[in-house]
């Protein structure tokens, strides 16, 4: 396979994982303003993070894909099935790491427009 034929294959893949993201975004998360919901929920119950959660789904995929590494090809999923999925969770993981930094940053900022200095008092709030 050349470069151009690796990156027309990498914006096919891109798409499924798209459509798979769709689909299960509908039928797990269920809910349109937290695209994580389910994995909240699962951390809730659990007393989890998000992210352990998503772990314990992601590494499911990567077993199966080893094991195809390995020479099992008779799986209940097709391999490629299970890489997009991969790919799926490893995005969904990157967007919980930019939310996160995200939600810190905003507090950060908020913090940082309150404060004016340290002074000997300790904080000085801004109150203007």
């Amino acid at each position: 396979m050349n470069y151009q034929e690796m990156m027309t294959q990498m914006k096919q893949v891109f798409k499924i994982c798209e459509k798979v993201h769709k689909s299960g975004q509908k039928e797990y998360a269920d809910n349109e303003s937290n695209a994580f919901a389910n994995f909240d929920r699962l951390a809730e119950r659990l007393d989890m993070s998000n992210q352990e959660v998503l772990m314990v789904y992601l590494m499911k995929h990567v077993d199966g894909i080893v094991s195809y590494i390995k020479g099992h090809e008779s799986q209940r999923e097709d391999v490629r099935g299970r890489i997009t999925d991969a790919i799926v969770y490893l995005t969904i993981l990157y967007a919980m790491i930019e939310d996160k930094d995200l939600k810190h940053a905003m507090k950060a900022t908020v913090w940082d427009a309150n404060v004016t200095s340290f002074g000997d008092k300790g904080i000085m709030k801004n109150d203007g």
